[in-house]
């Protein structure tokens, strides 16, 4: 054709030729793990219901293609709502069949089944979102950010603050010196309650002796998924789950990974030296209803070393005398000591201060959003800024707590605080604490 002119039909025959060779399918064309950026991801959901159907909202500007829960009737918004997802109830049935029609999934069970489901969508090479505390112990919140890192997938935890402006003026306040070195940080909140008429779900409470029967809609077996068995009550979902010793993560579980993380950034925290903690009256089923636990960490490069004290319950701190009357002192918050000032909410004490102070200049980039992070790492930028290297720490910090909660471990506690080794995941003084790292899992669960 060198001598010739090109016709119409030659150029269409042509052009069609190499499209044949130039359109292939997403997971060719950026291999594995690497959508290209112009493309939707596919995206999975695991536990659908509730906060999952809220991530699920989140992220809709992707492809939702298959939906998972036990719990088809607490599922149902999310059913409705993506009418052309393929449905199921195992989440090991699904990564198996939709294997090769998933980039990324979303785990949003209740703390249980997060590091079973998280796991499995990370060994076969999936991008992994999961709401926050990570997992259930400490043990699988190391074991799940190994393999987040071995498979070079990309992970964000679902505290959704850690993305907002404000955590960023806090890290730029402090990194500016405006309060000095700080020494000392209370964290607290009303959870498990609310205010005097209101339980968020029940804590301190025996397991009921009542054993009516499971629900059409539920598959009460894979909703237990790794725990013990046990009968069916509906005191254990929706929601209510996270009360309990084998399916939740207490108050701190709850909202520690929101409201510690934070403190995590603003000081740089690493693993703590030691742990320890009173609460009220505590069985083997449920959290206490209010505890206080405290966190010791050591200098880390310049700075010095702090105190962290976490109370739930409705239990917290003296009010400081820099706060002025007529400001609340509310019953959720953390107050920053540091050796030239304070900061509560977010602002120096008193507000006099911060009017004086302004604003810190400015150090960290801005987030596209929490979840919109999750979704450019996927599609190859930047880790998410609570990917799992940096939740897992956190998460593997708070449940430290948990563990010194324990009902068996307690009369020794009350004299005693657990040593901690973070390296070798440990606690060097009482060994007895370490078997409550980690879980045993029922047949057919293990990570």
């Amino acid at each position: 054709m060198s001598k010739k002119t090109m016709s119409r039909r030659d150029f269409m025959g042509t052009a069609a030729a190499v499209a044949a060779f130039t359109v292939v399918p997403r997971h060719v064309l950026g291999g594995a793990g690497q959508t290209p950026p112009s493309e939707k991801l596919n995206i999975a959901g695991i536990g659908v219901g509730g906060q999952g159907g809220s991530d699920l909202n989140a992220l809709s500007s992707q492809n939702i293609v298959a939906l998972c829960d036990a719990d088809w009737r607490q599922a149902g918004g999310a059913f409705k709502r993506y009418p052309n997802a393929r449905k199921y109830k195992d989440f090991r049935e699904m990564l198996d069949k939709e294997d090769k029609n998933i980039d990324a999934v979303i785990v949003a069970t209740p703390d249980h089944v997060h590091a079973v489901a998280s796991i499995a969508a990370i060994k076969r090479g999936k991008h992994v979102y999961c709401e926050k505390p990570l997992t259930h112990s400490v043990y699988e919140a190391r074991m799940v950010a190994e393999a987040a890192r071995e498979h070079k997938v990309a992970t964000q935890m679902g505290n959704q603050g850690q993305a907002g402006e404000e955590v960023r003026l806090l890290c730029e306040t402090i990194w500016d010196g405006a309060i000095g070195q700080v020494r000392e940080v209370h964290v607290w909140t009303d959870r498990p309650l609310n205010g005097i008429n209101k339980v968020y779900w029940p804590q301190g409470v025996d397991r009921p002796k009542e054993t009516p029967p499971v629900p059409e809609t539920l598959d009460w077996d894979l909703w237990l998924g790794p725990a013990p068995y046990r009968p069916y009550h509906p005191c254990y979902l929706p929601f209510v789950w996270r009360g309990w010793w084998d399916f939740g993560t207490g108050a701190l579980g709850d909202i520690g990974c929101h409201s510690l993380d934070p403190v995590f950034r603003a000081l740089k925290l690493g693993h703590p030296t030691s742990v320890e903690a009173c609460c009220t009256l505590v069985n083997n089923e449920t959290y206490p209803v209010a505890s206080r636990v405290t966190y010791e960490f050591p200098a880390r490069e310049d700075l010095a070393p702090v105190r962290l004290h976490w109370y739930d319950g409705g239990m917290k701190p003296p009010r400081p005398p820099e706060l002025e009357d007529g400001r609340r002192w509310d019953t959720n918050g953390a107050l920053y000591i540091g050796e030239k000032g304070k900061i509560y909410g977010g602002r120096l004490l008193p507000e006099s201060r911060q009017r004086e102070y302004g604003k810190p200049p400015q150090k960290l980039e801005r987030s596209p959003g929490h979840h919109q992070e999750w979704i450019n790492a996927c599609k190859g930028g930047k880790p998410a800024g609570s990917n799992f290297d940096h939740a897992g720490l956190l998460a593997q910090v708070v449940l430290l707590g948990n563990v010194a909660l324990r009902p068996e471990l307690r009369e020794k506690l009350t004299r005693a605080k657990l040593q901690w080794d973070g390296v070798n995941m440990k606690f060097t003084n009482m060994p007895e604490a370490n078997e409550f790292l980690r879980r045993e899992y029922r047949q057919g669960w293990a990570l």
